[in-house]
C-alpha cells in the first residue's frame, strides 16, 4: 500500500494484519442462544403523531439475533452497522428492514429489535384551558423469524386512582396515588399510541395533566372522588376498551398502583389473546 509522506513523498505502509475471529470458533458446550447482541443504545428516531404527522424523540434500542450452538460468539459490530446502513435516524417503516439486515450480516434465523423511547403529548387543562407537556413511555417489540414479522406495541400511561373502600368507609375522604398502567398489544392494522392512552385515561378515576390552576386542580380532585377504582377496576376497564377495538389481536393490561398509605404496591393484571 502506497502513502503520500508530508513532504509529498511516496512511502509504503505495512499490510493490514490480519486477526484471528475469535467469534467464529467453534463452541462444544452444544447449547443455542436465543438472543445475543446489544443494548442499552441511544438513538434519533421519528414516531407517527396522530395529530402532527410525525414526531421527533431519541430511543433506547435493543438489537439480537439467535446463536447457532456451533459457534462461539457473535459479531457486536455488525449490529450499529446494520443500524447505521439505515440512516441517521431510524423511522418506524424502517424497523422491517433492519431486522432483514441483522439476519443477512448475521446470518441468523431470527433477529430481534426492541425500541423504547418518550413520546410527548399537549395537553389542555380541564377548566382553565392551559397548556403543558406530557411525556408518555412507548416501546416497540419486533422479533423476524425466518419470514415471519411479530410486531409489539407497548404503552405506559400513568393516571390518578381513588380507593373505593376508603371512600366507602372514611368520613372526611378516601386516599388516592399515581398509577402506572402498561398496556402491550399486537394488531391487524395501526393502533394510534394516543388512542391507547386515551383508553387508560379513560379507565381510572382520572387523568394526569402537566399544567394545572388551582380550578383545575379542583375538578380533577373532585372528578377523582365521583370515579373510585380499584386496581382490579382499572385493568378489567382498560380490557373491555381493547376488546371493542377489533383491529387488537392480543393484549396484556398490567396495572400498578403505588400506593399512598400502604407500604407496597397494589398490582393487577389481564391477558388475552
Amino acid at each position: 500500500m502506497l502513502k503520500i509522506g508530508r513532504n509529498g513523498g511516496v512511502r509504503n505502509s505495512p499490510p493490514l494484519e490480519k486477526l484471528h475471529d475469535k467469534q467464529s470458533e467453534r463452541d462444544h458446550r452444544e447449547l443455542r442462544i436465543d438472543k445475543v447482541g446489544v443494548r442499552g443504545l441511544r438513538f434519533p428516531i421519528q414516531v407517527r403523531d396522530k395529530a402532527r404527522a410525525v414526531q421527533n424523540t431519541v430511543a433506547t434500542i435493543g438489537m439480537f439475533v439467535d446463536l447457532p450452538k456451533e459457534f462461539k460468539g457473535t459479531h457486536m459490530s455488525r449490529f450499529i452497522e446494520a443500524l447505521n446502513e439505515h440512516g441517521s435516524v431510524i423511522h418506524v417503516e424502517n424497523i422491517v428492514k433492519i431486522l432483514r439486515t441483522l439476519q443477512k450480516k448475521l446470518n441468523a434465523a431470527t433477529s430481534h429489535l426492541e425500541i423504547e423511547f418518550p413520546y410527548f403529548m399537549v395537553k389542555q387543562a380541564p377548566v382553565s384551558g392551559g397548556e403543558g407537556l406530557m411525556d408518555y413511555t412507548a416501546r416497540f417489540d419486533a422479533t423476524a423469524t425466518n419470514g415471519d414479522i411479530d410486531f409489539v406495541l407497548t404503552v405506559k400511561t400513568n393516571v390518578t386512582t381513588l380507593c373505593p373502600c376508603s371512600k366507602a368507609i372514611a368520613r372526611y375522604g378516601a386516599h388516592n396515588q399515581r398509577g402506572r398502567v402498561t398496556v402491550a398489544l399486537r394488531s391487524r392494522g395501526i393502533v394510534w399510541i394516543e388512542d391507547v392512552i386515551a383508553m387508560v385515561e379513560g379507565a381510572a378515576s382520572s387523568e394526569l395533566y402537566a399544567l394545572l390552576k388551582r380550578q383545575d386542580e379542583k375538578a380533577v380532585t373532585e372528578r377523582a372522588y365521583e370515579n373510585p377504582v380499584f386496581v382490579e377496576d382499572l385493568v378489567r376497564n382498560v380490557a373491555l376498551a381493547l376488546n371493542a377495538e377489533e383491529r387488537v389481536t392480543w393484549y396484556k393490561v398490567e396495572a400498578e398502583n403505588f400506593e399512598s398509605i400502604h407500604n407496597h404496591n397494589a398490582y393487577a393484571c389481564i391477558e388475552k389473546g
